[in-house]
């Protein structure tokens, strides 16, 4: 018994550096991203808001790793076009999806002013995807949900998409790609390098559909 024992607790231990060094889950990882960026403004806000090229350099490090720009890039596309694509095309669409996504996302950070913020539990993390909802309040005590879609990469949950508000980031940069084809006469090099435009307007779009909400 005493020997069965001894083998057990061997076996134990032996496991604990493979539990140390699981990979966190869903909500771990917006728990600690999300803290990670917050941490980070509120050390440099002031000179990210005189620089703010610097602080989508520094978004890129702390939320790249854990965003999945080659799935969102290629939903945005949507097969129709994506299977048209050049690898080089699809890398140059990635990289512009990449950079826009940080100052879209940049720019809401900046106007944040250490309201509270409330990471929620993940809602079922089977068949490698997962929920992740999370609560935003403003000055004036209003809650905005924000809802993470998270999928598993090689053991790593990663983020596909966000809703923001009731906006879903992802359909709206779907549909603006799409029509952006369509005006460029499916000329697919245009609508790449012209990304940025075509982020700039589906901000426009986002900020009226928000202040819409508030009417």
């Amino acid at each position: 018994m005493i020997t069965t024992l001894r083998r057990g607790l061997l076996v134990l231990l032996a496991a604990l550096p493979l539990f140390a060094l699981a990979a966190p889950g869903a909500h771990e990882v917006v728990q600690q991203t999300t803290d990670k960026l917050l941490a980070d403004l509120k050390t440099n806000k002031d000179s990210y808001k005189q620089n703010p090229q610097a602080f989508y350099d520094a978004l890129n490090e702390i939320l790249g790793p854990v965003v999945d720009s080659d799935g969102i890039s290629r939903s945005i596309m949507t097969v129709k076009y994506s299977r048209k694509a050049t690898p080089e095309q699809m890398k140059r669409f990635e990289e512009n999806f990449k950079r826009s996504l940080m100052q879209f996302y940049g720019n809401a950070l900046l106007e944040y002013d250490n309201q509270g913020i409330r990471v929620l539990p993940a809602k079922s993390e089977e068949g490698g995807r997962a929920t992740v909802g999370m609560e935003v309040k403003d000055k004036k005590g209003a809650v905005y949900p924000v809802s993470y879609t998270m999928v598993q990469n090689d053991g790593q949950w990663m983020l596909r998409n966000v809703i923001i508000n009731g906006i879903n980031i992802g359909k709206l940069f779907r549909d603006q790609f799409a029509d952006s084809m369509q005006r460029n006469g499916n000329d697919l090099d245009k609508t790449i390098d012209g990304w940025a435009e075509i982020v700039a307007k589906a901000k426009q779009t986002e900020e009226g559909q928000k202040a819409a909400g508030h009417e």
